[in-house]
């Protein structure tokens, strides 16, 4: 899987093919003549022979002396104080867990790695940059009626006064029922959080952030990190009862301080649906309202084990300048049991309609996102992308990567690039789904 990154969001994508053609290499074994020496004299014949019977222990001695030498060379070059930064490593590797080894790929003849991520000392420097947005693509509002007609925000001036004495409504403020009124103080239409957690979340200006709903994941600790970037990011894992439940049969409690490890652990109640993949778009998709004062946000699926720096993250994919189509991947969800073929063939076929072809690239890269993690700048164009992204999801299938390369074309946003395979394996150890997440029954969803 590789991914994608466009004006402040990067989105992984997926890896059906490889971004680059396959290289073999073909080695041909030649025989190899014995090399007869003649010495004359006793102890040269004597020391010919031990060279000839021991020269592969005098290669790899000499061989493993430089590499033990290269090794502790390696360390951290210290920054303009002397100062030695250390990551956080409290964890030890266990099979792909904990697996702190940059992923390479070779470029050119090459080998080179695949995130190029700043040192510990370089990224304790860094500032999040002003928040200036250009070249906004948003180019027009329109505010829609009940008749379903719409209008262009220009015509504000006009509409903001098109109401009697007897009717203060209008275009820009909608038409609210007494009963819609009412109920606006009763429910608040799910997904509730508590006021602790909410405050919590509100101090939040950079957050990385997971979620595991129904049970069917456990919690992996981030490693990577440094300590300043640990003060200055919040890593907040939301979970539902059944989860909660599920972790704390198998030891895996919450502190009293709402805390598992570096996580803070939200329970979220009253889950607006039953199908446990779409709540889990909530917070995946809409960060920009779970976090109201967060200006960054990285996105990393249950599944997987984030292992890099986020503040680095943020300045390699964001701050630094710098594929199978939809109609495959509705194919392989199919066959996968992910989503039922009646689903799949409803929105595939809306698509159709809509002139969306089977573009297998976006920009010469590939379109097909897989997004497990996603990194992004709140601004009002993610934002905006994220909120189309998840209203296809609510209306066709919560399988995402159908709906994510038709938002993509149909929002026209401009500068998409890719960036390759290796940088998503990069990011994160892959770890699997544990269990099946449970449905929730009708009973425990909130009305909505």
């Amino acid at each position: 899987m590789a991914s994608s990154s466009f004006k402040g969001i990067a989105v992984s994508v997926s890896d059906e093919e490889s971004d680059e053609p396959a290289k073999v290499r073909v080695r041909v074994r030649q025989k190899r003549k014995k090399t007869v020496i003649r010495v004359s004299g006793g102890i040269w014949r004597r020391i010919v022979r031990k060279v000839v019977r021991w020269w592969p222990v005098l290669i790899i001695l000499p061989t493993f002396a430089v590499l033990f030498f290269e090794i502790s060379r390696v360390t951290w070059k210290s920054g303009d104080v002397g100062k030695k930064v250390e990551l956080v490593d409290d964890q030890k590797p266990h099979g792909n867990l904990n697996r702190l080894d940059p992923t390479t790929r070779v470029v050119n003849g090459v080998r080179e790695p695949c995130l190029k991520i700043l040192r510990p000392e370089e990224i304790d420097r860094l500032e999040f940059p002003a928040g200036a947005e250009s070249n906004f693509p948003v180019k027009k509002v329109l505010y829609k009626s009940a008749s379903g007609v719409s209008y262009d925000a220009g015509d504000n001036v006009t509409l903001l006064h098109e109401h009697t004495d007897h009717d203060r409504f209008n275009l820009f403020t909608g038409k609210q029922t007494l009963h819609e009124r009412e109920e606006c103080f009763k429910r608040d239409g799910g997904f509730r959080i508590s006021g602790d957690d909410k405050s919590f979340m509100q101090t939040c200006e950079a957050v990385v952030s997971t979620c595991a709903f129904g049970g069917g994941d456990d919690l992996y600790q981030p490693i990577g990190m440094t300590e300043a970037s640990l003060r200055r990011v919040c890593y907040v894992a939301f979970w539902d009862e059944v989860t909660l439940a599920a972790q704390e049969a198998e030891g895996r409690g919450v502190g009293g301080d709402g805390m598992v490890g570096k996580w803070r652990v939200v329970l979220v109640r009253e889950l607006p649906f039953s199908d446990q993949r779409l709540n889990g778009k909530i917070p995946k998709m809409l960060s920009h309202r779970l976090f109201p004062r967060a200006r960054y946000s990285i996105w990393v699926d249950a599944k997987s084990q984030f292992r890099r720096d986020p503040v680095g993250v943020l300045e390699a994919l964001l701050w630094r300048g710098g594929a199978a189509c939809v109609f495959d991947e509705g194919r392989a969800v199919v066959k996968k049991n992910k989503a039922s073929p009646q689903e799949v063939e409803l929105q595939l076929t809306q698509y159709r309609r809509d002139g969306f072809t089977a573009v297998k690239r976006f920009g010469g890269k590939k379109a097909l996102a897989e997004a497990s993690v996603i990194v992004r700048e709140h601004t009002a164009a993610t934002n905006l992308l994220m909120c189309v992204w998840f209203n296809e999801v609510v209306r066709f299938t919560s399988r995402d990567q159908l709906s994510f390369p038709y938002v993509l074309r149909r929002l026209n946003l401009s500068g998409v690039n890719m960036f390759p395979v290796c940088t998503r394996k990069d990011l994160v150890n892959s770890m699997g789904h544990r269990r099946k997440a449970r449905p929730l029954p009708p009973s425990r969803t909130a009305a909505h």
